[in-house]
């Protein structure tokens, strides 16, 4: 367990992992400011273009980081270190906020401290928020976002170990592409959830892949959507648009289902009935109340973000780089794209 301090720890917080540019001020584990430049342009062409975002990244980072120190009502020479996301990402994405981090810490003559993008969406959970309970260790987490999939027994702030993860695509892909094969628009995900609330979950089976262990695989789901879409399109060419809330919520039924079974085995396999949820796709609204159910159903202890800390954000970047700042753990790590960092 980190030192707990009584005086104040200012950390500015980068994060530039994909498309998102932002920038997070910490008062200790306070969250002064949350500011988040979104990139409209990938729209345009159905996912993310690591090129176009990192020359938008190079455009936002300086105003980003500008409003994030004056909202949080300090200058530049109050903040005691500086946190961004090591990775994984995009290299040319994560670049651009790492080289201004070191920069600005080498400018302040203030510590770096380099962050592992998937453990901040876990212990995004440890952000003071008024009336929200926080973790207590051990407990098991489940990110989930477009790049990951894993399920990470977490025994202290810095002892991680990841039990489950996908030998394939990520969830969140899963959402997406399933959004594309019904022609919606990107990012689809949301749209595929939206849909799913007004249809009929169990209007159309899907099989769940077979997978041993924790471990998930999804790519088996995607091409059997895309040719349960393919056959009764040909039999009915408005099959999607009749039938688009059905389809919706028989795919997200479908992956609430295969999350939660890898949720019950990794309970009974630990004996741990604390879960807390984080990435992206954790702002789904199935998975949301289908994880506060389970707290009635089989007496777990769910925990689910803000949805501001869903989503890629510095918030949850400063929260890990203030933790790390108390133990003294500072890092000029190199930056990596690679998919999986080792906690």
């Amino acid at each position: 367990m980190p030192k707990m301090t009584e005086r104040k720890i200012y950390t500015l917080a980068i994060e530039s992992s994909c498309d998102d540019t932002a920038a997070a001020v910490l008062c200790n584990d306070v969250v002064l400011s949350n500011i988040v430049a979104r990139q409209a342009i990938h729209e345009e062409y159905g996912g993310v273009v690591p090129e176009l975002a990192s020359r938008a990244h190079q455009q936002n980072i300086v105003p980003v980081v500008d409003v994030a120190i004056k909202k949080a009502g300090i200058t530049k020479n109050d903040l005691n270190c500086i946190a961004f996301t090591q990775g994984p990402g995009l290299m040319g994405s994560l670049l651009v906020g790492g080289s201004f981090a070191k920069s600005m810490s080498m400018a302040l003559d203030i510590p770096l401290i380099a962050i592992n993008h998937m453990k901040a969406h876990i212990l995004a959970h440890f952000i003071a928020e008024e009336g929200y309970e926080k973790p207590t260790f051990p407990f098991i987490a489940l990110t989930i976002s477009g790049g990951h999939t894993q399920i990470v027994k977490v025994n202290s702030f810095f002892d991680m170990e990841i039990i489950g993860e996908t030998t394939d695509d990520a969830v969140g892909e899963a959402f997406d592409k399933s959004a594309k094969i019904l022609g919606l628009p990107y990012p689809g995900g949301p749209l595929v959830d939206k849909f799913a609330q007004e249809g009929n979950p169990k209007a159309f089976p899907f099989t769940k892949p077979k997978v041993d262990g924790l471990n998930f695989s999804f790519s088996g789901l995607k091409t059997q959507i895309l040719y349960f879409v393919q056959k009764n399109v040909a039999l009915n060419p408005n099959f999607i648009e009749e039938n688009k809330a059905d389809i919706c919520a028989s795919i997200q039924y479908t992956i609430i289902n295969i999350l939660m079974d890898k949720l019950k085995l990794a309970v009974a396999e630990t004996g741990i009935n604390q879960i807390a949820i984080g990435g992206g796709v954790s702002a789904n609204s199935g998975i949301r109340s289908t994880l506060k159910e389970a707290e009635k159903k089989y007496g777990w202890k769910t925990y689910i973000p803000k949805f501001e800390y869903t989503t890629d954000n510095a918030a949850m970047i400063g929260i890990v780089g203030y933790y790390n700042f108390l133990e003294e753990n500072f890092s000029n790590a190199e930056i990596t794209s690679k998919a999986r960092i080792e906690f």
